[in-house]
């Protein structure tokens, strides 16, 4: 009797341990799914773009804004101060303190691997603003304009020198395309200068350039960064990109309606300027 006694009372203390454990393991893997589900929420929160906000005229009201969307001004400044940037072949580096505006320093240029397969240089203004552009872009533009840049740029010869302006005639308004897409198009002529004599040689630089809106993140640059880092980071800021240029069907008001028709129909397509 006292036998049956121990066995029943080890029987439902094994039960009740048991019993514990499971409950035990069972708040466990509550207590780890609920901070698998808190980790995942944090990285959303961590990884979503800020909110844009636009503060009303009545200067009570604030409204968020769509990310996609931007100002047809902003648009134009942006594709006017990129392809400037990119165009403008002085010879030398931007200046960045009072002295170099007197006593510029000589740009050397940055090594490219061109279309051809050759490596040829373009100017450090160019590989900056080249940052603007769409990274799958942007290798294919760089070898183009590699191939268009004179190695004259570079010499420290002034009888050989040449420099270039890219003189812009007109923006057209952007163009939707789609949401945070726009085509401008841009009438301009690319100006080389020799200085030994000042003469020109002047080529119609008319294209079609397709932007798109990006994120951006103002990640703060740290106090010993170089002035080649904070132009590149500053390319980004306008939170554009071009990721084409195409060749521009230009019809101009003296051309009858049968030329222009002929003249954008015989346009093939591969006569982008990089694709």
């Amino acid at each position: 009797m006292v036998n049956l006694l121990k066995k029943r009372q080890q029987k439902q203390t094994g039960s009740v341990l048991t019993t514990f454990a499971i409950a035990t393991f069972s708040l466990q893997i509550l207590v780890l799914i609920f901070f698998i589900f808190q980790g995942l929420t944090i990285r959303q929160l961590s990884l979503r773009k800020p909110p844009n906000f636009v503060q009303m005229l009545d200067g009570k009201e604030v409204a968020a804004i769509d990310d996609l969307e931007r100002d047809p001004e902003t648009i134009r400044r942006f594709v006017s101060k990129t392809m400037t940037a990119m165009f403008n072949w002085s010879g030398n580096l931007p200046p960045q303190t009072i002295e170099e505006v007197a006593k510029p320093k000589p740009d050397t240029g940055i090594q490219v691997r061109t279309l051809k397969g050759g490596n040829r240089n373009v100017t450090t203004s160019t590989w900056i603003a080249s940052f603007a552009i769409s990274e799958d872009f942007r290798k294919g533009v760089l070898s183009a304009i590699a191939e268009l840049t004179p190695p004259e740029v570079f010499a420290n010869n002034p009888s050989q020198t040449i420099t270039a302006q890219l003189v812009i005639k007109r923006l057209y308004p952007p163009e939707k395309i789609s949401p945070g897409k726009w085509r401008i198009g841009m009438v301009a002529d690319l100006i080389q200068i020799k200085r030994s004599d000042n003469r020109r040689k002047v080529t119609p630089f008319n294209k079609d350039l397709l932007v798109r809106a990006v994120d951006y993140f103002p990640y703060p640059l740290s106090e010993n960064s170089t002035d080649l880092q904070k132009a590149i980071y500053s390319t980004r800021t306008d939170k554009l990109e071009i990721y084409e240029i195409r060749n521009l069907c230009l019809l101009d008001e003296y051309s009858s309606q049968e030329d222009k028709t002929n003249q954008c129909l015989n346009r093939s397509p591969s006569s982008s300027f990089i694709r």
